[in-house]
């Protein structure tokens, strides 16, 4: 995995920036309940789609990030309001939040087990009647069926944690169930041949050591392909939203409450 901190300076130029930021935070407030008052941006990198979300009237919005300069960021964007800390142990209390989200963070896990933590710790803290909205299929949404995704064919690929499939089953665990769905496009995203062999050269695909024969051949393969400053179509990315099921307790209690105000 890239190491974020080192990643900090130059993130956001490198993953669509402002236009890309405002169409995912859109997409996430159209799945977050308009009565939502708080909500925990987790894994929220240099802060710039959680400031966007922060910008919904009578929403208040946390961040919190790992990768400590990713964080300081994120703190300059939002301040007071972002905190370091660890997706697989969220610094706060059961029930805190009326949301949360996770926007391209998924994928990065290791695996089903972590993936699987990841979304208990999301739902743990967030209240019965919540809403958890996460980023799916993030590696597949860059398969745009371009020459340069036919160059990359051979490369080995990581079976991917955040398919939409695999994202409901780790939900349905922790009680959350499906409430609906999004897509926003990663603008300027698009990739260029030169990019990619970029991308190659620094790591950007996990299973390709950069100095190895693969990388070696599939650079060549994309110094063939015409047009290398040409941007290929975006992707889409896709988001998925589940709530928190209230508990038939809870129901009860409520309905005795109410009953006896009444």
């Amino acid at each position: 995995m890239l190491d974020y901190s080192k990643e900090a300076d130059r993130y956001d130029a490198s993953r669509g920036g402002e236009p890309r930021a405002a169409a995912a935070a859109s997409a996430v407030l159209g799945l977050v309940p308009a009565g939502a008052r708080t909500l925990l941006d987790v894994a929220c990198g240099t802060g710039l789609v959680t400031r966007r979300l922060a910008d919904r009237d009578g929403l208040r919005v946390t961040g919190v990030d790992a990768a400590y300069r990713m964080a300081r960021m994120a703190a300059g964007r939002v301040p007071g309001a972002v905190v370091l800390g660890d997706s697989r142990r969220l610094p706060f209390p059961d029930a805190a939040f009326d949301a949360v989200s996770t926007v391209w963070l998924l994928h990065l896990l290791s695996g089903a087990e972590e993936a699987r933590s990841v979304v208990a710790e999301c739902a743990r803290v967030l209240r019965p009647g919540g809403v958890y909205v996460t980023t799916v299929d993030k590696a597949a949404s860059h398969d745009v069926g371009s020459d340069i995704d036919a160059v990359l064919a051979p490369r080995p690929v990581r079976p991917a944690v955040d398919r939409a499939d695999a994202v409901a089953a780790y939900a349905a665990e922790q009680g959350l169930v499906p409430v609906g769905e999004a897509g926003f496009r990663g603008h300027g995203q698009g990739r260029t041949p030169r990019s990619t062999v970029d991308d190659l050269r620094r790591g950007w695909f996990t299973r390709i050591p950069p100095e190895s024969p693969l990388a070696e051949r599939l650079a060549a393969g994309l110094a063939r392909l015409p047009d290398q400053d040409v941007a290929r179509p975006d992707p889409r990315f896709g988001l998925r939203a589940f709530r928190k099921e209230v508990h038939k307790e809870i129901h009860e209690e409520v309905h005795r409450e109410v009953h006896k105000e009444g």
